[in-house]
C-alpha cells in the first residue's frame, strides 16, 4: 500500500472540490477527502501533516451540519474522531453532538455519537449507561459497543479483548470510507483509553499504523 500516493490523491480531490460553491453535501465530501488524506498520512508516518488534514476534516464536517438531513450523526462522530486522531481537544465537537440531541437519539448511530461525546468529556458513568443501550442490537457492531462500555467502566482486560475483535472486523472488511483501509475506530478508542491509562497492546495489523 502506497500511503503517500493515496494521501496525494485525496488532497487533489479536496483541492478540486473546495473551489466550488459548497452545499452541505459537498462540504461533507470535502470532509471525507480531508479525512482520507489525514488517515493516509498517519499510516505513512507523517503525523504532523496528518494532524493538519484531520483538523481540516473536522472543520468541514462541522460546516456541513447546517442544512444537513435529520440524524446526520456521522458528521459529529467524524469530527470527534478527526480531532482525537489529530491529538486535539475534541470538547467542542462533543458538546455539539450532545447539544444536537445525540444522547437521546432513537438511532444507534446517534447514541454512539452521544457515547463518544460523553467519553470525550470525561463522563464515564454517563457513557457506560448510554453505551449499554448499543449492546445486543442487530444494527450496531457488538465489539464496538462492548469496547465503549468496558472503556467507560475501566475494564482493561475485556476492553483489550473487544479491541482485538474490532481489529479483526476491519481486517475482514472490503468496504471503507473513501476506500482507506484503516481501523480508525480502534485508533480513536485507543486515544480515549490512553487518557485513562487503559490503552491496550495490539498485535501488528495492516489496518493499523
Amino acid at each position: 500500500m502506497d500511503w503517500a500516493e493515496r494521501a496525494d490523491a485525496a488532497i487533489e480531490r479536496y483541492r478540486g472540490g473546495e473551489a466550488r460553491d459548497l452545499d452541505q453535501r459537498q462540504l461533507t465530501q470535502l470532509g471525507n477527502a480531508a479525512w482520507s488524506a489525514g488517515l493516509s498520512l498517519l499510516m505513512a508516518g507523517r503525523s504532523d501533516e496528518a494532524a493538519d488534514w484531520l483538523r481540516r476534516s473536522a472543520e468541514r464536517y462541522r460546516e456541513s451540519w447546517e442544512g444537513a438531513p435529520p440524524d446526520s450523526w456521522g458528521r459529529p462522530i467524524a469530527a470527534m474522531k478527526a480531532l482525537l486522531l489529530a491529538g486535539d481537544d475534541a470538547t467542542e465537537a462533543a458538546r455539539w453532538a450532545l447539544d444536537a440531541g445525540a444522547a437521546a437519539a432513537q438511532s444507534p448511530i446517534g447514541r454512539y455519537a452521544g457515547t463518544l461525546a460523553l467519553l470525550v468529556l470525561g463522563d464515564d458513568l454517563g457513557a457506560r449507561a448510554l453505551g449499554s443501550t448499543l449492546r445486543d442490537l442487530d444494527d450496531f457492531p457488538q465489539p464496538v459497543a462492548d469496547a465503549l462500555v468496558e472503556l467507560a467502566g475501566a475494564d482493561p482486560v475485556d476492553y483489550a479483548l473487544s479491541l482485538d475483535r474490532i481489529v479483526e472486523s476491519f481486517e475482514e472488511r472490503s468496504e471503507f470510507l473513501e476506500d482507506v483501509p484503516v481501523a480508525d475506530t480502534v485508533l480513536v478508542l485507543q486515544r480515549l483509553a490512553a487518557a485513562r491509562d487503559l490503552a491496550a497492546d495490539l498485535e501488528p495489523s495492516p489496518v493499523l499504523p
